[in-house]
């Protein structure tokens, strides 16, 4: 059975890799590991970080909290109990020109991102609603008290790879061909199959 990568493995190979057991180093791998998650996660849109979430939608409320770690909403839909109804997405002056008057409420037809952290929803809801939303998440990050995460379970290449090219530019080393290769076959690998899940999903779609 193979062996998860952890935080705490991934931040010994990284000090094996590059022969470095000082304090200043070892002090700075967390931030290069935060790094390559962050450029890893600028790359993948994979279908394993899509999120559903179910929550209550009130009677006037218009604007709604985005999930922590958000990345990119899929779909969004509503339930008044009987049925189900999606939501469409929309520019925030388009939702402000169609439903001027905030106070007067119906069914919510359609959303728009306002900012990072909040949907607007027009028509204001006329009622409590079931609200459902598929969405991109943001990996949750490694640290000490967060060993796993789905790059170590099912990108560990990449981790490794792209922290170690982080760490190039820290160590002012230049000799990053071998590490950029295995990196960009790590990333080339993910993203075929992340086509294939998408391709999928599609087909499902239609299917269905």
């Amino acid at each position: 059975m193979a062996v998860t990568m952890t935080y705490n493995s991934l931040v010994l190979m990284v000090q094996q890799y590059m022969e470095r057991d000082d304090a200043d180093f070892i002090a700075q791998i967390p931030n290069l590991i935060a790094l390559a998650e962050s450029n890893i996660a600028a790359e993948l849109k994979t279908y394993l970080q899509l999120i559903v979430v179910e929550t209550s939608l009130e009677q006037n409320q218009n604007v709604l909290d985005k999930p922590a770690r958000w990345r990119k909403t899929v779909s969004m839909s509503i339930n008044d109990g009987s049925n189900l109804q999606p939501v469409l997405v929309r520019k925030f002056e388009y939702l402000k020109n169609y439903w001027p008057d905030a106070t007067q409420t119906d069914t919510p037809l359609y959303y728009a991102d306002t900012d990072y952290e909040h949907w607007y929803l027009a028509p204001t809801p006329d009622q409590d609603y079931t609200f459902e939303v598929l969405y991109y998440e943001r990996i949750a990050p490694l640290s000490s008290t967060n060993q796993t995460n789905w790059l170590t379970q099912y990108a560990p290449n990449a981790m490794l790879y792209g922290t170690l090219l982080q760490a190039m530019p820290f160590l002012k080393n230049d000799s990053r061909a071998i590490f950029q290769q295995k990196y960009s076959e790590a990333i080339a690998a993910l993203k075929t199959e992340d086509i294939a899940r998408v391709a999928d999903r599609q087909a499902i779609a239609v299917d269905s």
